[in-house]
């Protein structure tokens, strides 16, 4: 009978770590999702991605 108690306070634990863990995660994906939404509404407009003025890479010499 020990075991199994033990066993069953061992899986409470885990359960509760679990869940701690996806509120964590919940809570970073919130942020970034919010941090993404802000910056998208402050850009205003996006470029024009054939605009060679603004290209990704920098020129070579």
């Amino acid at each position: 009978m020990f075991h199994f108690e033990l066993h069953q306070q061992r899986t409470a634990e885990l359960r509760r770590r679990a869940e701690q863990e996806r509120l964590v995660r919940e809570a970073l994906d919130a942020r970034r999702a919010a941090r993404r939404s802000a910056a998208g509404r402050s850009s205003g407009t996006e470029p024009d991605p054939r605009d060679p003025s603004r290209t990704r890479f920098t020129r070579a010499a």
